[in-house]
């Protein structure tokens, strides 16, 4: 078996996440990608910030591009679960729609 596949855990074999992730973390695969390869920001910086190594971010990164459909289907439920909280305020996306305690 690959260390990527020790790395990341895909969203099937996940107890706590429905999507790819670090595994023992809650930090997705998704994440990952939008901070180095959207926003720009380096994988060293990005492993420091989380608390991962370096190869930690380049197998997440190499995840999301090896599992391309498996990725467009985890964007498709967000996007879904996003336009289905705009119409349903009780529907909860992340945690600015949490009730102040």
């Amino acid at each position: 078996m690959s260390e990527q596949m020790n790395t990341v855990v895909s969203g099937d074999e996940s107890e706590i996440h429905d999507e790819p992730h670090i595994r023992d973390r809650r930090i997705t695969v998704s994440h990952i990608h939008a901070l180095v390869e959207e926003r720009g920001l380096d994988a060293q910086t990005v492993a420091d910030r989380f608390d991962l190594t370096a190869s930690d971010v380049y197998h997440a990164l190499a995840y999301y591009h090896d599992h391309p459909e498996e990725m467009r289907a985890v964007e498709e439920r967000r996007r879904e679960l996003h336009e289905a909280a705009e119409e349903d305020p009780k529907i909860i996306t992340g945690p600015e729609d949490l009730p102040e305690s």
